[in-house]
């Protein structure tokens, strides 16, 4: 139990350090250098803002990294309830782990690079700016499904591994299944999604926040449900 105890922190640690650094990249740098549908506005916040740029991009593969770390802690706490469930849940992190940061990059070099203009014009090089980073958002976008989909199996693991309560297996999936609406509604049908967008991201913050506060303040159960114990065995 101090063993399990002790990974469940470590797992805490690494998914406040996701938070952290995926905030930061997704949620402070990216809307502020991107400006959908304006090559001129998006090529003028590159240029003017080169360093914020640099530190997205560390960010994104800071957070890619330590999200692989987390699935890994998160897949050897989890492994003996099924490991079958385990294994997908780490190979959707693996598949949600995408380098979208190099277009962002890129597109700092396009815009500050003289040549480009100097080949492209300087409209056609803020174009190539926009494309850049617009390939950049909807690849982070269309990643959001993996985001989604690795809550649910995580949330079956936990809520039948006797190592946290019950409500937080729930919530975890809930979260998932949140994440899949918002990024099916932006697509499908993007003036609906953009209604709901506020509401249908809030289970999901809840649910990833009540993970990491449990991780980091109570780490595990100090004792299994004997119920969810007798169905842990594992499966190969």
């Amino acid at each position: 139990m101090d063993s399990n105890k002790k990974t469940a922190r470590i797992a805490g640690v690494l998914y406040l350090f996701v938070g952290i650094f995926g905030g930061f990249a997704e949620g402070f740098v990216d809307p502020r250098m991107y400006v959908a549908g304006n090559a001129a506005a998006t090529a003028r916040s590159v240029v003017m803002n080169p360093g914020m740029v640099r530190m997205g991009v560390v960010s994104h593969l800071l957070d890619g990294t330590f999200f692989i770390f987390l699935a890994m802690t998160l897949y050897f706490l989890l492994q003996h309830v099924n490991k079958r469930v385990a294994r997908a849940m780490l190979i959707l992190v693996a598949l949600a782990i995408c380098i979208n940061a190099v277009f962002q990059f890129e597109g700092l070099r396009v815009a500050t690079d003289l040549s480009y203009a100097a080949a492209f014009g300087v409209a056609g090089s803020n174009a190539l700016v926009l494309l850049l980073l617009d390939a950049q958002h909807y690849g982070t976008l269309i990643a959001q499904v993996f985001f989604g989909l690795w809550l649910i199996p995580l949330g079956y693991l936990a809520g039948k591994s006797g190592l946290f309560p019950r409500w937080l297996g729930v919530v975890l999936i809930v979260g998932g299944v949140c994440y899949l609406v918002d990024l099916l509604t932006a697509f499908l049908a993007p003036d609906f999604g953009q209604m709901i967008h506020t509401w249908v991201v809030i289970p999901c913050a809840i649910a990833e926040i009540s993970m990491v506060l449990y991780l980091l303040v109570i780490g595990v159960k100090t004792q299994s449900d004997p119920v969810a114990g007798s169905t842990s065995a594992e499966h190969p």
